[in-house]
């Protein structure tokens, strides 16, 4: 799966998934798409991450919490 690097619009190849929709988990192993060669895995923050059209990853994805409702207040 590619993402895009919201901050350079790099690609990025998503090597685990499960780690991608695991929102516990911070941070992907990935490969920064440049050039002809295959790039070394490194980590790279979820939150840096959107689909190539832009748009943004799922709640579900990136919080733990999303189940949860933020009530101010109560």
């Amino acid at each position: 799966m590619l993402l895009q690097d919201k901050r350079t619009g790099s690609l990025i190849e998503v090597v685990e998934i499960v780690d991608l929709i695991n929102p516990a988990k911070d941070k992907i192993s990935g490969r920064v798409q440049s050039g002809e060669e295959e790039q070394d895995k490194e980590p790279i923050a979820k939150a840096t991450l959107v689909f190539p059209s832009g748009e943004s990853l799922p709640r579900c994805w990136i919080d733990a919490d999303y189940r949860e409702t933020k009530t101010s207040g109560k």
